[in-house]
C-alpha cells in the first residue's frame, strides 16, 4: 500500500473529498464503496480523488483517524489539566460513551472487523487514532492526578484500559450486537456515573 505521506492535505476539496467518502463507507461499507460513488458523492472528479488519495485504504483510514481525533480534541477544550479527577472523568466519560455508541463508530468498528484478515491496517489505524490516543492522553492527565496526591495509581496504563472499558459497560454490547440501536441520554448519563465512581472508588484517595 503507498505510505500515508502521499495522502494530499492540502486544496480546497479536501475536506470535500473526505466527507462525501464518510458518506459512502457508512452506507456501503469498506468493500461495498465504489471510488465512482465516493467521488460523486463529494462533487469531484475521480482524478481529483485520486489526486488526494492513490488509494481507497489511505481514505478509508483518513476518514477514521479524522473523526477520532475530532472527538479527541473536542475532550480536551473541555477539560482542564488542573481540574479535580471527578470533574475530568466525567467529562471524558460523557464524551467517550456516546462517541463509542455513535452510528459513525458502530460502522466503522464493524468495518474494521471485517475487513481485518485481508487489510489489518485499516483496524490498527483506527485503533491508534482511537483507544490509543485516548489512553494516551487520558494516561498524561492521571499521572498530574497522581503527582497531586489525588488518586493513589501504580499502573497508569492498567488504569486508564480500565477506565475505557468501564465506558463500555452495559451499553457498548447491546449496540455491538444490534440488540439497541439508540441510546437515551439517562442511559448514558447512567454509565458515566457508574464508571467514574468505580473508577474513584478503586483510585481515589
Amino acid at each position: 500500500m503507498p505510505p500515508a505521506a502521499a495522502i494530499l492535505r492540502t486544496g480546497r476539496k479536501f475536506d470535500q473529498v473526505l466527507e462525501g467518502a464518510r458518506e459512502v463507507f457508512l452506507a456501503d461499507g469498506f468493500e461495498g464503496a465504489s471510488v465512482d460513488d465516493i467521488a460523486r458523492a463529494a462533487g469531484v472528479s475521480k482524478a481529483t480523488l485520486y489526486n488526494y488519495f492513490p488509494d481507497k485504504r489511505l481514505l478509508f483510514m483518513e476518514v477514521a483517524t479524522t473523526e477520532c481525533r475530532r472527538m479527541a480534541d473536542r475532550a480536551l477544550d473541555l477539560i482542564g489539566a488542573e481540574a479535580p479527577p471527578r470533574q475530568v472523568l466525567t467529562i471524558a466519560a460523557g464524551q467517550i460513551v456516546p462517541f463509542l455508541l455513535s452510528d459513525f463508530v458502530q460502522k466503522v468498528f464493524r468495518i474494521c472487523v471485517a475487513e481485518r484478515e485481508r487489510f489489518p491496517e485499516l483496524g490498527r489505524a483506527f485503533y491508534a487514532c482511537g483507544p490509543e490516543m485516548g489512553r494516551s492522553r487520558l494516561i498524561e492527565y492521571l499521572a498530574k492526578a497522581v503527582a497531586r496526591g489525588e488518586l493513589e495509581i501504580d499502573d497508569l496504563e492498567m488504569a486508564a484500559e480500565q477506565f475505557s472499558e468501564l465506558c463500555k459497560a452495559k451499553l457498548w454490547a447491546r449496540a455491538v450486537f444490534g440488540i439497541q440501536s439508540s441510546f437515551s441520554q439517562a442511559e448514558i448519563d447512567d454509565v458515566v456515573r457508574n464508571a467514574v465512581d468505580t473508577f474513584l472508588a478503586r483510585y481515589g484517595t
